[in-house]
């Protein structure tokens, strides 16, 4: 229990309620008859558990909890994005009129103590809630210093700031947990890498944009090893980076499949634009039969979604024009009705064999 986190605690609070409303149908039923110590020992370890992570994360121990759970995480997310664009402004409004000392020491001040409210609520706010939102606000203070420092001394913008930004909010992420700051960080490592993919290239690192292949690298990085490096520790964070990596992935796939002429290869467009279609439909198919082996729910889900965007924008192209629409929309709802069947047929198979093991 002492190496759990807050997320962790609460999918095992989750456990055990179901546990008790399925013990207590099979006792109805009379498939199950426990003794009366040994359906004292389970209660009373279940509650010494919730007790334990109750005092140490302020878990929902039940549905309306949970309920009131989710408005405090609205609210906590809402009032952070809040006191960070408050904090932007407030730069803004006043910054021309201070002198270059001042500057310098309102953003230092102002990064170094955001980040200690951060580590100090995290050692007192149970519910995490706080913390969160002392940590999004330290996150846009380190952005705005590493900002307003390279305008206040002309440094040339650089790619590795997104490096510092992305160490910054992963340590924070890890740190207290938070997902919201995980989501920053990775997003800023998928900007890095994608810059270093273009400078590599010829390409100013502000443009690695213009090429959609530039993603690729941190897609592949995204998707394999975060697997490696993850264990028990913080698995929950590996669904994040696993749907990260397939829509750095099959974004840009799908943009070159439409547009070829933001490929690096040298050949005809077309030629680039149906070589992509192809492997978008082979990329989002392999993504599907992964995640069905794996047992990964958000990679099915991602594949699936793209697979069907990649077969509904080709039917498109190849019908709208010449079919009736009342054809078109015809054939779109019998190839839904046809995705179903497939995708019951997988999932029959995958209880099949989750039975059969």
């Amino acid at each position: 229990m002492t190496q759990a986190t807050r997320s962790e605690a609460q999918q095992r609070a989750d456990e055990i309620r179901v546990f008790r409303r399925e013990a207590d149908r099979l006792q109805r039923a009379g498939v199950l008859e426990l003794s009366a110590a040994q359906a004292a020992a389970v209660a009373e370890y279940h509650r010494a558990l919730l007790a334990g992570y109750a005092q140490r994360f302020d878990i929902d121990q039940d549905v309306k909890a949970g309920q009131l759970s989710l408005g405090m995480r609205v609210a906590s997310l809402l009032g952070a994005l809040a006191l960070a664009a408050s904090v932007l402004f407030l730069f803004y409004q006043f910054w021309g009129g201070l002198p270059t000392a001042v500057q310098v020491g309102l953003l230092v001040c102002a990064a170094l103590g955001s980040f200690i409210a951060t580590l100090w609520l995290q050692g007192r706010d149970h519910s995490g809630y706080f913390t969160k939102l002392a940590a999004l606000l330290a996150f846009v203070c380190f952005v705005l210093n590493v900002v307003m420092l390279g305008q206040i001394f002309n440094i040339t913008p650089s790619d590795q700031a997104l490096l510092a930004w992305a160490a910054y909010a992963l340590l924070l992420a890890y740190s207290c947990d938070l997902r919201l700051l995980l989501a920053a960080g990775i997003l800023c490592v998928i900007a890095y890498i994608s810059a270093r993919t273009g400078t590599w290239s010829g390409m100013y690192w502000l443009s690695f944009g213009e090429r959609p292949e530039n993603f690729l690298p941190a897609a592949l990085l995204l998707f394999i090893v975060p697997s490696l490096l993850h264990r028990r520790r913080f698995a929950e964070f590996l669904p994040i980076y696993r749907v990260f990596g397939l829509l750095t992935a099959l974004l840009p796939v799908l943009v070159l499949s439409h547009w070829g002429g933001a490929s690096y290869l040298d050949l005809d467009n077309s030629v680039i634009e149906g070589g992509y279609q192809l492997f978008g439909f082979a990329l989002s198919a392999s993504a599907i039969w992964l995640g069905a082996r794996r047992g990964w729910p958000e990679v099915i889900n991602t594949g699936i979604t793209f697979f069907v965007i990649f077969l509904y924008t080709k039917l498109y192209d190849w019908c709208w024009e010449i079919m009736p629409k009342y054809l078109f929309f015809l054939v779109v709802g019998l190839l839904a009705v046809l995705i179903l069947l497939i995708l019951k047929r997988l999932r029959t198979a995958s209880l099949s064999s989750g039975g059969a093991r």
